[in-house]
């Protein structure tokens, strides 16, 4: 059969398909049937337009809404060099310098934002401008205005910008996502593949999906269509509020297949109050690592057989030494069941629950020994950030371009590294910076500093703005694959660090066993 009789048989059996279901369902088009009984004969109406009825109840929509807010939704683009790849590790007898690459080109990247003030606040997410070189935000009526990147956070995935449109500008409200309920009908707006002011509907799905991003997830899930280009975007409920930031998507291909996910903006609302006004964030902290508790486990500890799927708490593996929980009595072998009200279920729990609360704050902390309830008073600590060793350039104010992370167990099972070496691991390298140009890398271990060792993010920080500020060349010890290497870095040989925006970097890995808190 020829393609053009396979089409025109393909067409007939589709309208004989579109026809028999619309005879079974009762309906004729074009024509009427007459009833007919005994010796009536049937008539046929004159062909004739379609007369559509319009239903008593139209259908809702959302083009009210849509109207509303709209204006306040922006298209983010981004002018970034792509992370250069792991260079390969030579057997080259220590000390050596690392070779330096030639630069990478200068991409560009688009997402999405929302303006949450009339000065130019806007949200959108950390993945959006992370190793941003500039980044310019298009206003619903087509302005191009230059960002400022006020502070990112890449546990949430958060971060805030600020324009200068020499006016006010139209902004929309964060709502309160803890009463979103599956099944509400929900809709994202944003720049999907650049296409600026794309509108999409759908429902909620759940809530707290945790997908293995970041300690904190706690994301919820829609099926409204959201793609590439969407990171950033807000998520609507009828109501006008924002009650999500759109910030990934589970597909095999890279397009929607119907599950999304927003970052909560109770979450939202806790980070970017913090950006606002220190450019980072400050979280709580108990010092503990903690597993999952499995009926093996549980039956091992014996605890009670009746515990709920919301209350099987935190196993404590162990306990750091002189931190929060130690000072309190925590113990490794105690169950933990709430902090400071609120029940624990599982490791991803406890993470959330404390770092909400801020440092300093006293909580009661409910716990399982020996099978027996026990409650302890403990005072929650601050979170071991990164140090920064590259804020703004300036005579008060050297600079390298790297951001630097505490060495967590995870990390070191990650990078495959021994237990006993100490040291500060690389999380970020500015764009354009000095570090970048000698070869630094994320994932690169600063051990020493010249001839002084370093065992902690404050030690190699602090050694590293001392050296500049003698106006030398700082020689970086580093573990690499691991390989001992010296890494000379210049503080004039790149374009200078980015603005002071590199913030914390997750330190503590949702993993069993071994949640940092």
């Amino acid at each position: 059969m020829s393609s053009l009789t396979s089409r025109r048989a393909s067409r007939l059996v589709l309208i004989s398909a579109l026809l028999a279901g619309t005879v079974l369902g009762g309906y004729g088009i074009g024509e009427r049937a007459v009833a007919q009984t005994g010796a009536e004969t049937a008539t046929q109406a004159k062909p004739g337009a379609i007369q559509p009825s319009t239903p008593t109840q139209p259908l809702a929509d959302f083009v009210g809404l849509v109207r509303q807010v709209k204006p306040a939704v922006v298209s983010i683009t981004t002018k970034m060099r792509p992370e250069r790849e792991m260079q390969p590790q030579l057997p080259f007898p220590f000390p050596f310098a690392l070779p330096q690459q030639n630069a990478p080109r200068v991409v560009e990247a688009r997402g999405s934002g929302f303006i949450i003030d009339p000065d130019g606040t806007i949200v959108t997410n950390n993945h959006v401008v992370k190793n941003a070189q500039s980044v310019s935000v298009t206003l619903d009526d087509g302005t191009v205005l230059p960002a400022r990147i006020i502070g990112r956070d890449p546990r949430t995935d958060i971060a805030v910008l600020r324009v200068k449109a020499g006016r006010r500008l139209p902004f929309i409200n964060l709502g309160d996502s803890s009463a979103v309920e599956p099944g509400e009908w929900v809709v994202a707006v944003g720049n999907p593949f650049g296409l600026g002011g794309t509108v999409t509907a759908g429902i909620v799905s759940a809530r707290g999906r945790d997908i293995g991003e970041g300690p904190y997830d706690s994301f919820i899930q829609i099926d409204a269509p959201i793609n590439q280009g969407n990171s950033g975007g807000p998520l609507f409920t009828q109501d006008g509020k924002v009650v999500g930031v759109n910030t990934a998507i589970l597909s095999p291909s890279g397009g929607s297949i119907g599950i999304g996910f927003a970052i909560p903006s109770n979450t939202v609302k806790t980070v970017v109050a913090q950006l606002e006004k220190t450019g980072h964030v400050t979280r709580g902290y108990l010092g503990v690592a903690a597993q999952v508790v499995t009926p093996a486990m549980a039956s091992a500890l014996n605890l009670p057989k009746d515990l709920s799927p919301d209350k099987e708490g935190a196993l404590v593996a162990s306990v750091e030494q002189d931190g929060p929980a130690a000072k309190a009595g925590v113990q490794p072998g105690d169950v933990i069941q709430s902090v400071g009200g609120k029940p624990v279920g599982n490791p991803h729990d406890l993470a959330i629950d404390v770092a909400d609360i801020a440092p300093g704050t006293q909580v009661q902390v409910v716990l399982l020994r020996d099978g027996k309830p026990r409650t302890l008073s403990v005072t929650i600590g601050t979170q071991p950030g990164n140090q920064v060793a590259a804020g703004g350039q300036g005579q008060g104010n050297p600079s390298i371009g790297v951001t630097l992370a505490v060495l967590t167990p995870e990390l070191r099972q990650q990078l495959g590294l021994p237990g006993q070496l100490r040291g500060a691991v690389i999380s970020e390298v500015a764009p354009g910076s000095a570090a970048e140009t000698a070869g630094l890398q994320s994932g690169d271990v600063i051990v020493g500093v010249g001839d002084q060792p370093v065992a902690s993010p404050r030690e190699a920080a602090s050694a590293i703005r001392g050296a500049l500020r003698d106006g030398h060349s700082v020689a970086l010890r580093i573990v690499r694959d691991g390989q001992q290497a010296f890494v000379a870095v210049s503080p004039d040989a790149g374009a200078g660090s980015s603005s002071g925006d590199e913030q914390d970097q997750g330190t503590d890995q949702d993993q069993d066993p071994g949640q940092q808190d």
